[in-house]
């Protein structure tokens, strides 16, 4: 079924009665080629690049709840490639352009609006920072412009300039970045995968992993073994649990990052702003909604919810970059379960058991990541061989030392990613 403006206007008219399921409900297949295991944004974009670029439909995707039901509809819908290292630079650039074309690639609306983002500096050493890191995103091929106060006050003109504590001497612009929604993208991808024969299987636990003299067979679910040549991890915060199953002990913290949405307010943020002084991010979104987030709860939990301290924190950093928004109703919060590695980069590699994938390690940028981490999974999963741009998101890197990707510069503890 395809999308159009003719198709709403029809549908209108006619009671909404002709929208048929987006996708089949089908009962799993006792073996497939390949099984991913999780629905969320990267596990449906796999398989659906999969399908799309290698040919490769006999796939299933198991999900122990509902589709998108975890972080990819617990974030706060960022879209950016501003990265500065080398190994991660290259793979978000390459994820941007994939945003830029999804909607036309999966004929659905993702509601992609690239409204810029802008991270604020509030030191001469931080302008210096961000002046190496706007002239690598160029380099790159991406773009950044660096603005003067006066520059940002013509972007963002309801922040607080007269704080001296925090005084804002600037700002980098990525006009590139933006948002998207959430729920239409990972919606999209499994529409798309659908479409090209692969199996979305909901409320479908996997509870071990078959393995012999070291080569995956299937995996044991809530309803019934799967046999499967390949099966790829990609469960975001559960990673170290999934791949326990494997007899895997991954370098991986799990911890709750929350977010937030105020009632609805006149148009006031046309960006994404993020406070040099605080990790804290804020947009509005298209109802009027002002979305925000901070630090990580800052210990390990599997709780999809967060704690108050740090609600009050994030609060606290909201009032001081704009204490106009002080009145403002917070609606609701989420939590995130975020899979925290130890230099805040992800991991996308074979494992030692043959035919075994492990995609985890998003930190932060997990949503941003959702087009290109299932293009280079995809690509890895098909040809055992890794993307050119996820080259680097090896495994081994924490057991070596070298290759790190410490991104931000702030050491090896999963806590300060």
């Amino acid at each position: 079924m395809g999308y159009s403006g003719f198709k709403i206007i029809k549908e209108g008219l006619f009671g909404q009665k002709g929208w048929k399921p987006v996708w089949r409900n089908p009962e799993p297949k006792p073996e497939y080629d390949v099984i991913i295991i999780g629905g969320g944004g990267h596990g449906l974009s796999t398989a659906y690049y999969l399908a799309k670029e290698h040919g490769i439909t006999n796939v299933a995707v198991l999900e122990k709840g509902y589709l998108g039901g975890g972080n990819i509809g617990r974030n706060t819908t960022i879209v950016r490639a501003n990265y500065f290292l080398p190994g991660n630079s290259e793979f978000y650039s390459h994820s941007l352009k994939l945003w830029e074309g999804m909607e036309q690639d999966l004929n659905y609306n993702t509601m992609m609006s690239q409204r810029g983002v802008l991270n604020l500096f509030h030191s001469d050493g931080q302008r210096d920072e961000f002046v190496r890191r706007g002239n690598a995103m160029i380099n790159q091929g991406d773009d950044a412009i660096l603005l003067s106060s006066e520059g940002v006050r013509e972007q963002v003109p309801f922040i607080d300039f007269e704080n001296t504590r925090f005084p804002i001497y600037g700002g980098l612009l990525h006009k590139r970045g933006g948002t998207a929604r959430h729920d239409a993208v990972a919606w999209g991808y499994a529409r798309g995968a659908d479409q090209r024969g692969v199996d979305l299987i909901q409320n479908c636990e996997v509870t071990a992993i078959d393995i012999e003299s070291g080569v995956v067979k299937g995996v044991q679910t809530s309803r019934g073994p799967i046999r499967a040549k390949k099966v790829a991890i990609v469960v975001a915060g559960r990673s170290s649990q999934v791949a326990a199953m494997a007899g895997i002990r991954l370098p991986i913290e799990s911890h709750v990052l929350q977010a937030f949405v105020s009632e609805g307010v006149k148009p006031l943020l046309n960006n994404v702003v993020s406070f040099g002084m605080g990790h804290f991010y804020i947009s509005q979104s298209d109802k009027g909604g002002l979305v925000f987030g901070g630090d990580l709860d800052f210990y390990a939990s599997y709780a999809a919810r967060g704690n108050l301290p740090m609600a009050e924190h994030v609060m606290d950093a909201a009032m001081t970059l704009m204490p106009a928004i002080g009145k403002a109703r917070v609606l609701r919060s989420w939590g995130g379960i975020m899979d925290m590695s130890p230099d805040g980069s992800p991991i996308i590699d074979k494992t030692d058991t043959d035919g075994l994938f492990l995609n985890c390690g998003w930190c932060y940028g997990g949503f941003k990541a959702v087009p290109a981490s299932g293009f280079a999974y995809a690509h890895l999963i098909a040809k055992k061989m890794p993307h050119k741009t996820a080259a680097k998101f090896r495994l081994d890197r924490f057991a070596t030392g070298q290759d790190l990707l410490d991104e931000e510069g702030t050491g090896s503890q999963h806590n300060l990613h």
